[in-house]
């Protein structure tokens, strides 16, 4: 039961990282106040209303996502009734095993699934299902230009609004999402920010809603990857991820410093490149579906390991980032919402646990946050710089660069995914890592997977990508329509 009159955890943003954090905490009798600088969502059905929900504080939400089988996993323990809201809805769980090599099924394929749903739809029933629990209190319009600290000056005790009213807290909860927004409060408080440890991505993206004319219909195509049709090739990517209530998002992916791919945004240029994909082009007849939206263009984020969530001197306490505010990885891998999830119900936890403000308390969520990031960081770095190389080279006509060495003398990805292809328990491995269920040292460095890898069978040729001629000049034929 939450405490009448308790001093509330402080919550500093109200989207998927923040909601899932003060449910959690909700759950665990914590009083919790979350200041949110946007509006509410619309009311209504929530397929429309996801439709309509405008966050231009979000500006991800627009564009394409997936909640991983780490997520799934992570809804199933902690929040079932969310999950089955979602699925009565008109989500739906995509069995990844539709995709894996010829051979019989095991126990543990249970936990490879992906939720076919819109971010703003699994956000709003979320949001929905917070706004009604005893002890929580959501305010919109509301944004935080600082913090609250003890006379010490060592423990953060609130936070100061823009309108400079105080609000007392317990602890406070950054989950600003990339912004990071704790990192500019300390700063201004005069108390020294550690260094982050960043890692490029050179990617843009650019995603296009659809929805399927015939509700209930089969796919258009087959989803090759599990929980999407596509793939990520020497210079571009293009990939369909199935959503909820028969809509579907089609996501493309070039380098940052190209301008040859600038009409990409355009819908013409957008469509005429999805139609020369492998495993895309189904998806764009229009005898089947219709676009919902228009090409919304977002150039991504570094990779970002924040200072505040990993080890080092603690200047203050009781002030703690979760999600995005902790950690930002590659997008292209679509971990974001699901590894925010997990933080939350674990921090939540910690917090339950230890629930005296101190050096004790900061150093075990600083520990937690380093133990659930880190491995996704490294890995998304490593990747992240090696397909950027490799997407850069392309575009200047150059020869590609040698691959990066891979941590511990591991197999490169892409040599992963080709023996997947032909080995099953390979196939297995790589989607566990993928889907978040087990980090890469779980998989990739256990013994005799490299040599299981090195002696997979070919990998079956499948549909030839475009070349960059070819798609450059599908994108000058689109324009000219």
């Amino acid at each position: 039961m939450t405490t009448p009159g308790a001093t509330p955890v402080v919550v500093v943003g109200g989207s998927i990282a923040g909601l899932a954090t003060a449910l959690a905490l909700a759950e665990r009798g914590l009083p919790v106040r979350v200041l949110e600088r946007s509006a509410p969502p619309p009311e209504g059905p929530a397929a429309k209303a996801a439709e309509l929900w405008e966050r231009p504080t979000v500006p991800q939400s627009g564009h394409s996502h997936i909640l991983t089988s780490l997520g799934v996993r992570v809804l199933r323990r902690r929040a079932p009734w969310l999950l089955e809201s979602a699925l009565a809805d008109g989500a739906q769980l995509l069995d990844l095993t539709a995709a894996a090599p010829a051979g019989p099924r095991e126990p543990a394929d249970d936990d490879l699934v992906a939720l076919a749903v819109r971010r703003t739809f699994l956000e709003l029933l979320l949001y929905r299902g917070v706004r009604n629990l005893p002890g929580v209190t959501l305010e919109h319009g509301t944004t935080v230009r600082g913090l609250l600290l003890d006379p010490s000056r060592t423990r953060v005790t609130g936070v100061v609004t823009g309108l400079g009213a105080p609000v007392p807290a317990r602890y406070v909860v950054d989950a600003t999402g990339r912004r990071a927004a704790s990192l500019s409060w300390l700063a201004d408080v005069g108390l020294p920010v550690g260094v982050d440890l960043t890692g490029p991505t050179e990617l843009r993206c650019f995603t296009r809603f659809y929805r399927l004319d015939t509700p209930g219909q089969t796919f258009p195509g087959p989803l090759n990857r599990g929980n999407a049709a596509g793939g990520i090739w020497d210079h571009w990517a293009a990939v369909v991820h199935p959503a909820d209530n028969g809509t579907f998002a089609i996501a493309l992916g070039a380098p940052t410093a190209d301008p040859a791919t600038d009409a990409l945004r355009t819908p013409a240029g957008f469509t005429a490149a999805a139609r020369l994909s492998p495993h895309v082009a189904p998806w764009t007849d229009e005898r089947v579906a219709t676009p919902l939206s228009e090409v919304r263009a977002i150039t991504t984020p570094p990779n970002v390991l924040r200072s505040t969530a990993r080890p080092g001197p603690r200047q203050a306490t009781a002030l703690f980032p979760v999600g995005d505010a902790a950690c930002v990885t590659d997008p292209l891998y679509g971990r974001g919402m699901s590894l925010a999830l997990q933080h939350a119900f674990e921090l939540a936890e910690l917090l339950t646990a230890h629930p005296e403000p101190g050096r004790e308390q900061s150093e075990r969520a600083v520990r937690l946050a380093d133990d659930l990031y880190r491995p996704w960081f490294d890995q998304a770095t490593h990747d992240s710089g090696a397909r950027a190389a490799l997407w850069r080279s392309r575009a200047e006509g150059a020869p590609p660069p040698p691959a990066p060495p891979a941590p511990r003398g591991r197999p490169h990805l892409a040599e992963i995914a080709g023996a997947a292809a032909g080995d099953a328990a390979v196939w297995r491995g790589l989607v566990r890592v993928l889907m978040g269920l087990n980090t890469p040292e779980d998989v990739f460095d256990a013994a005799g997977f490299t040599q299981r890898v090195r002696r997979a069978p070919a990998a079956p040729a499948g549909q030839r990508p475009p070349t960059r001629a070819e798609l450059l000049a599908a994108l000058g034929a689109g324009e000219r329509r």
